[in-house]
């Protein structure tokens, strides 16, 4: 499915930290135009600090991450703020502004980064609510819609204008399986339809899977597996087969790291 050779992210040797909290420790991760990718891997395995990295908002210690040609990191404000005209942004949380309708949410960006005449930018926009199946939401505020309507509302807004590359932190938490289904067909539709690239940053494998051309799995702070689904699906490596099966033992803790229940109770074992 991939339309084009062509690299437009590059990600070499990522290492990134919050404080002693080691997150990355060493990346390589590549995405072509007209390719969706997924990053699979359990909260807290630094997926949507990738994401972060690749926009511009963090800084790695090491590494770098290369889009369209250019080194991220290395660019200034305002290289920076040009870069990011080129990506969508569906955030984990939706990010909709709590003050602002249905239609100026998705109208937003159109208003900020075009010069668009406000008769386009209300196609647009009902255009973008159409195919995520809110068109009838248009005077609606965020505190009105449910949790899956309002994840919805900011897929409409990351795709507001058919962006070089699209990323989406979680897009299926939230949704009813009708909704989950629409939205991940959509993802590939819109994705094929403008010849974008994709990252779909999630641990939802079943819909991911189904969806994307490649898929790299990170654990421990590296990528322990990467290919197409049907190679990840046979994959024989321990933490990527539990992962995938949803395997209740495995060498992924369901635990944080600590001391044992009985210390911390003062039980003497």
């Amino acid at each position: 499915m991939i339309a084009t050779a062509d690299k437009l992210i590059e990600i070499k040797d990522l290492h990134f930290a919050y404080g002693p909290n080691q997150v990355l420790k060493g990346i390589d991760l590549t995405v072509h135009r007209g390719q969706i990718v997924g990053i699979l891997g359990v909260s807290g395995a630094g997926k949507s600090t990738v994401l972060r990295l690749i926009g511009g908002q963090l800084r790695p210690q090491r590494g770098h991450v290369r889009f369209n040609g250019q080194i991220v990191h290395e660019l200034d404000s305002d290289a920076l703020y040009e870069m990011r005209r080129c990506m969508g942004m569906m955030f984990q949380a939706g990010g909709l502004f709590t003050d602002l309708s249905v239609f100026d949410n998705v109208a937003f960006p159109m208003r900020e980064k075009t010069d668009l005449p406000e008769e386009m930018i209300y196609d647009l926009v009902l255009m973008k609510l159409q195919s995520v199946g809110l068109r009838g939401s248009t005077d609606l505020m965020p505190s009105e819609l449910s949790g899956g309507m309002a994840r919805r509302v900011a897929l409409a807004r990351a795709i507001a204008l058919d962006p070089m590359l699209i990323m989406y932190d979680e897009p299926f938490a939230g949704l009813d399986p009708i909704s989950l289904n629409v939205i991940a067909q959509l993802i590939r539709k819109l994705n094929d339809a403008v010849g974008a690239a994709s990252i779909v940053v999630t641990y939802d494998v079943s819909e991911t899977l189904k969806v994307v051309d490649y898929a790299y799995f990170i654990h421990n702070g590296v990528v322990v597996a990467k290919g197409t689904p049907g190679e990840l699906e046979n994959s024989s490596d321990p933490s990527v087969r539990q992962f995938i099966h949803a395997q209740p033992d495995g060498p992924v803790a369901f635990h944080y790291p600590s001391v044992s229940y009985a210390a911390d109770l003062g039980v003497a074992v």
